[in-house]
């Protein structure tokens, strides 16, 4: 893992974000959001990308899909409502949630849920986390996929019509406990005016954890824990990276979730290997890219080991950037904005 310069702090990545400027709702079409080019600092609509980019580019998304992870029951020996956010399997045929409340849970206690579902608690909560098992649904991850509510950041308060529209429309592989937002901004009509014009596109996997939402409670970045994920990068992303290396095209990391994968599987001459695992990776200023030559991606929640990343590939010009794309009326955070940054790259 790269050292962390031991005098970055987190206030070095705050900044000032107006309840006003935090997006709601998802714009409609999703292509309709606005994209600023740090390259230049240029205004433009997502559906110009094609022009942002070059023929011979190679666009890079995530097709990770967000599961429903959020269950509503009742405890069966008292009939009181419990809430299970669903962080992932355990490993062992249970589940990792965090519960709420949590403080009488213990292991033993039962939950019901719809369709008959129970849940056992199989250990003491940690943080609001407990480990617990169900039975009586077949498949349950089909099972949560219809009785499971999509989990919105902490900071969307809005109501959201359609599910759908905190899917990107990527989104293949169920695991993630949040969207990888970059690629919200993506229409089917966007897609096809980037192969229009010789842009090609290929997918990786990464499983978003509620561990992006976690804020950065220590002082300097160096001494922050960072969340891990899982990640999946087939032989056609290796191929497609290689092939656009050879004709001399531009890697373009689509969310800080995609550039996390792509330096995680990083070899020392910038190409990338097929392989699947967890990734810790933190990218703070200092690190040297190794994949990507452009980020897109939306603007994020202050003091963020997001922000960070960011400021990775800008430098301190990244602060300019957000200032003046709240200045302009840019909408932040999930279903905000976005911007298309050059990556300061070592090959």
């Amino acid at each position: 893992m790269p050292e962390i310069d031991p005098t970055l702090r987190v206030e070095d990545f705050t900044y000032d974000l107006p309840e006003s400027a935090i997006a709601q709702v998802p714009v409609e079409p999703r292509d309709s959001s606005r994209l600023l080019d740090t390259r230049d600092g240029t205004d433009h609509v997502f559906s110009e990308l094609p022009e942002l980019l070059e023929p011979g580019d190679l666009v890079v998304v995530n097709h990770t899909r967000v599961r429903p992870a959020r269950l509503s029951g009742t405890r069966v020996d008292t009939g009181g409502s419990v809430e299970l956010l669903l962080l992932g399997p355990s490993g062992d045929g249970g589940w990792v949630a965090l519960a709420r409340p949590s403080r009488r849970l213990r292991p033993g206690i039962e939950l019901g849920f719809d369709e008959g579902v129970v849940g056992t608690v199989e250990s003491e909560p940690e943080a609001g986390r407990v480990r617990i098992r169900f039975r009586g649904a077949e498949d349950e991850e089909a099972w949560v996929g219809r009785i499971g509510a999509i989990p919105l950041p902490p900071y969307i308060r809005a109501e959201l019509e359609d599910d759908e529209r905190y899917q990107t429309i990527f989104a293949e592989v169920v695991g993630s406990a949040a969207a990888p937002t970059a690629a919200l901004h993506f229409t089917d009509g966007v897609v096809g005016a980037l192969r229009s014009r010789g842009i090609e596109m290929t997918e990786v996997e990464l499983e978003v954890g509620l561990g992006t939402f976690r804020p950065v409670t220590a002082d300097r970045l160096a001494d922050h824990v960072m969340h891990a994920e899982r990640y999946r990068v087939g032989s056609e992303a290796v191929s497609a990276v290689e092939t656009c290396r050879t004709r001399g095209g531009r890697v373009v990391a689509v969310g800080t979730t995609v550039m996390r994968t792509l330096e995680s599987v990083a070899e020392a001459d910038g190409r990338i290997r097929a392989d699947e695992g967890v990734t810790d990776l933190f990218i703070t200023p200092g690190y040297e890219f190794e994949v990507a030559d452009l980020l897109l991606t939306n603007f994020h929640v202050p003091g963020s080991t997001l922000v960070a990343l960011v400021a990775a590939a800008l430098g301190s010009a990244w602060r300019d950037h957000y200032d003046s794309a709240l200045e302009r009326g840019y909408r932040f955070l999930s279903f905000g904005d976005a911007m298309l940054c050059d990556i300061p790259r070592t090959h």
